[in-house]
């Protein structure tokens, strides 16, 4: 593995053994940033543990603290955060010094949204280059309703202010699309407002809010499409284990899936259903995968994922229903399906057109560089696949400052058959730090 540090640029060569043995992958980055946010909220200090250490995530941590909570974590020798956040409680949030800044954080600056406003502050957001692309208004549109402002008004991206009101009037909302960061933002804003607030959707989306809050001691209702809190309610702080990030695990079991010879068990990663989907989708494939629940953190499942490799891998068809549970793992499915005989159908993911950046005019493009043939049909992804296939030499790709695509792409190299190279590879930094050293360890 050869790495330029000025651009951070890096060649990914092919693996020199299969993928054997055991691993864990770090800490679930959707749960980590709701116990950050919602210890924040408590009052009293609750303990927190198994916390994914990545940019994302310190995003949502410096947050909190500049709205007035104590949050005193430190990396554990696994690679973890882990310490207490003491909440503002009843008071609310302090009205901070300037802007915060998301980061590349989607989650952080949308749920801070229905964290603040139910308080009597004026808080502007922002982010980086990419988040102040991505749409906000499918957030900012509920919450008017309950009676929060935002400034400039009708404004669609961030840097957007917030300002927030103490007489919230709870909402019953039907949300166009699945979105948990917009279910969330409407929970948290409605876990202060008067009377029961609910949020229904047109397919599940990730339920980790849900079934955190009743730890917190909100009651919460949850069911497959619809979900309720009822306020005014109060946060006391409590425990939170986090499992691993199953996103994250979805790379080393993709790359397992396709090299041949490996073997490999994730251990320790959450297991929640709407988590699970690539796992799903892998089966549809024919790939040798299964999982086995061991234990519970709170309500979160948790457990091992078993993989291993699949010489004859056929395409699938992926309904609409299915792409909430599986929308951040879209990429990686994608460079599997480049491998397997027959063609593969992902229906319904134009979502993934304002992610981190356009994800699937990414993966078309990337695919194309493999010699793969993959279109956008509507809103539908097709992909034809290369049983047996090669990889071409001296391809090069660029992450385009997406995490997920620096990780798919780097796999194309490293479970391929000639070295390739990936433009902005730093930014797996969002969410998944030691990913090559954990996929080379696995390769010894």
């Amino acid at each position: 593995m050869s790495h330029d540090q000025a651009s951070a640029t890096i060649v990914a060569a092919p693996l020199p053994a299969p993928l054997r043995g055991s691993i864990r992958v770090p800490g679930d980055k959707s749960i980590s940033h709701r116990a950050v946010l919602f210890a924040a909220m408590a009052e009293g200090t609750s303990r927190l543990s198994g916390v994914l250490d990545s940019q994302d995530v310190r995003s949502s941590i410096r947050a909190v603290r500049a709205l007035g909570a104590e949050a005193s974590l430190e990396k554990q020798p696994d690679g973890s955060l882990a310490g207490t956040v003491t909440g503002w409680g009843g008071r609310g949030p302090s009205q901070p010094d300037g802007p915060i800044d998301c980061g590349n954080s989607g989650t952080t600056a949308r749920l801070l949204m229905g964290v603040l406003a139910p308080w009597d502050v004026r808080v502007e957001l922002t982010g980086d280059e990419s988040l102040v692309r991505r749409p906000m208004r499918r957030i900012t549109a509920p919450l008017m309703k309950m009676g929060a402002r935002f400034l400039p008004e009708g404004r669609e991206t961030l840097p957007i202010t917030v300002c927030g009101s103490r007489r919230l009037r709870a909402i019953a909302y039907d949300a166009p699309m699945a979105s948990a960061q917009l279910k969330t933002a409407v929970l948290l804003a409605g876990v202060f407002a008067e009377g029961v607030t609910v949020l229904n959707e047109p397919a599940p989306s990730r339920n980790h809010t849900e079934l955190m809050l009743p730890e917190f001691g909100v009651d919460t209702t949850a069911a497959d499409r619809t979900a309720s809190v009822t306020g005014p309610a109060r946060l006391k702080a409590c425990e939170v284990r986090v499992p691993g990030d199953p996103s994250s695990a979805a790379f080393i079991v993709c790359a397992a899936a396709v090299r041949p010879g490996s073997s490999v068990r994730v251990e320790d990663v959450s297991l929640n259903p709407a988590r699970i989907g690539f796992v799903r989708t892998l089966e549809r494939m024919g790939a040798d995968v299964s999982v086995c629940r061991t234990g519970a953190a709170g309500k979160e499942p948790y457990g091992v994922i078993e993989v291993r490799h699949t010489p004859d891998l056929h395409g699938c068809e992926v309904p609409a229903e299915k792409i909430a549970s599986i929308v951040d793992e879209v990429p990686v499915l994608a460079l599997v399906a480049a491998h397997a005989r027959g063609v593969t159908v992902f229906r319904e993911v134009g979502e993934l057109r304002v992610k981190e950046t356009d994800r699937l005019a990414a993966v078309v493009e990337g695919l194309a560089r493999l010699g793969v043939d993959a279109w956008e049909e509507g809103n539908d992804l097709v992909i034809e696949g290369r049983p047996g296939l090669r990889t071409p030499s001296g391809a090069a790709f660029d992450s385009k400052g997406d995490h997920r695509l620096a990780m798919t792409w780097a796999l194309a190299g490293l479970c391929g058959t000639a070295p390739v190279e990936v433009r902005d590879f730093d930014a797996v930094k969002v969410s998944y730090p030691g990913f090559l050293f954990d996929i080379e360890r696995l390769a010894r």
